[in-house]
């Protein structure tokens, strides 16, 4: 967490130093863009696409009950969609499909055959909803809540089901899990990139059977740190 944490406060401060060369050579200001609905001459009305690198991990009070703990390296990509009402504010939903997931080793049973997994991959399908504020014309940054739908679960390259039907694994993963996304992006033109951090708030792991000792997975949450370019059209 403390790691991640400190990349986000490198990659926002790379944003900065990033905009502030933009200014120098003359980037175009939010009043050179065409106007959105409602007469705004902001140019924070429109759609997009992005996509770009998931720096993954977990958190939680179990994950020291994992062993030799790692990030997972992935990626993210989607389309966005932004409403400008003025020239500073605007709210941008988004639909992603993030790839994510951890390293760590477990050792678990389902009560007749005991098991270790040490790399699980998280494929979810994302709608956050953003609060974006323009600090100056070329850099904003955006906060707002994150709702992301699981539907593909890895463990060891090896797909399983996100239930544990039958109790077959000894555990089931959340279908649903819930958080906050906070960031701070920059803008040439039509292009952007951007760094990201989202935090969910529910169990990814839940239902753990046979559970004996300091052996508990369950307590752990999603941590990613994104980076992101993307193309954006005026509206």
């Amino acid at each position: 967490m403390k790691k991640l944490t400190l990349l986000l406060a490198l990659a926002l401060a790379s944003v900065s130093a990033f905009a502030q060369e933009i200014d120098k050579i003359g980037a175009r200001s939010s009043s050179d863009y065409a106007g959105g609905s409602g007469g705004t001459s902001s140019r924070n009305t429109g759609f997009g696409v992005k996509g770009g690198f998931n720096l993954a991990d977990v958190y939680g009070d179990n994950k020291k009950n994992y062993t030799d703990g790692s990030n997972y390296k992935s990626f993210h990509a989607g389309v966005y969609g932004q409403y400008g009402f003025n020239s500073h504010l605007s709210i941008q939903p988004e639909l992603l499909y993030s790839r994510q997931g951890f390293k760590g080793g477990s050792t678990y049973n389902n009560g007749t055959s005991t098991t270790t997994v040490n790399e699980r991959r998280l494929d979810y399908v994302q709608l956050p909803v953003l609060l974006v504020y323009n600090i100056v014309d070329n850099v904003s940054i955006h906060a707002g809540p994150q709702v992301s739908l699981l539907t593909k679960v890895v463990e060891d390259g090896k797909e399983r089901k996100i239930a544990n039907e039958g109790n077959v694994y000894g555990y089931s993963y959340n279908s649903l899990d819930y958080g906050l996304a906070v960031g701070a992006e920059a803008r040439v033109g039509p292009a952007r990139v951007g760094a990201r951090y989202t935090a969910g708030f529910a169990d990814v792991i839940n239902n753990q059977v046979a559970v004996t000792g300091n052996k508990a997975i369950d307590d752990i949450k999603n941590s990613v740190f994104q980076v992101y370019l993307g193309l954006g059209f005026a509206r």
